[in-house]
């Protein structure tokens, strides 16, 4: 077995999510809370791999709820601890995986969140000013897009009345129709768009393509402005499929534009639009 220790083994984890073609947002989550565990370890004198116990990751994910994470956080936090340790198996590193006996920590259920036509409709009001950011909101309300899907949209990839979501990690590829608010917002984000020769859709001024976390700061911040704080980004797309099931949009029809693998997804918003029958139109709506 390896003398190798934890902090130099990480990058080679991340080397091999990168082979193994997963998510761009998951590769640099996974290297985040990594990290923190690196630095946890080296905390407590546990510089190897084999020097970890149980007990430590157990410590590891009861500080994290002692400062503040949320249940889902650490949770998440601790799938891309055992991700690791199963990588260090694979690669014979460790013989016996001291994740598999760490809990994650109960998360209670709860209902997404989504915004009413009132709320969003002032968030539009503060963030009209940025064209840019302006636009990234309409089109998550008026498509669904994942944050990581508008980050990664290529003007190539966008028609007179739709837009192809290029395959991604475990996602296929698909096509999501353009309404006449997406198609007019994306045209005036078009004509103030740096000329620079950049694939992607929402760039920088220098014609850096915008990073999610960019973005997700970005929004979050007219969220605040528009004093809408128990609301998260995540919460625009949650607003799109709500309406239109409100609306009687078809729901394989949402799920497929949403991107959802498994129509029983979508079917768990059924409850939040408080419908019991969905409709069968074949036309998104216009939010």
């Amino acid at each position: 077995m390896t003398q190798e220790a934890i902090k130099s083994l990480l990058p080679k984890f991340i080397d091999s999510l990168t082979d193994k073609k997963r998510s761009p947002a998951t590769i640099l989550a996974y290297r985040s809370d990594l990290t923190q565990l690196v630095d946890f370890l080296i905390g407590r004198e546990k510089v190897l791999p084999e020097q970890v116990r149980p007990d430590d990751l157990d410590s590891f994910r009861d500080t994290l709820l002692s400062d503040k994470y949320t249940p889902k956080s650490v949770s998440r936090k601790l799938n891309a601890v055992k991700t690791f340790f199963r990588y260090l198996i694979s690669e014979n590193i460790i013989t016996t995986d001291v994740s598999a006996s760490v809990a994650h920590p109960k998360i209670e259920g709860t209902l997404p969140k989504f915004l009413s036509p009132m709320e969003y409709r002032g968030l539009r009001d503060v963030v009209r000013s940025d064209v840019r950011i302006a636009a990234i909101i309409e089109l998550i309300l008026q498509t669904g897009l994942r944050i990581s899907e508008v980050a990664s949209l290529k003007t190539e990839n966008i028609s007179a009345d739709s837009m192809k979501i290029e395959a991604y990690a475990t996602q296929p590829e698909r096509n999501v129709p353009l309404n006449k608010p997406s198609k007019d917002v994306l045209a005036s984000y078009t004509a103030i768009r740096p000329k620079v020769d950049s694939p992607y859709v929402f760039i920088s001024k220098n014609g850096k393509p915008l990073a999610v976390r960019n973005i997700r700061a970005s929004i979050a911040r007219y969220i605040q402005r528009a004093e809408l704080p128990s609301y998260s980004v995540n919460d625009l797309r949650t607003t799109f499929i709500v309406e239109n099931l409100k609306a009687g949009v078809d729901i394989v029809l949402l799920s497929q534009v949403s991107g959802h693998k498994r129509l029983s997804t979508t079917e768990r918003y059924l409850e939040l639009a408080e419908i019991t029958d969905p409709g069968k139109k074949q036309t998104l709506i216009e939010l």
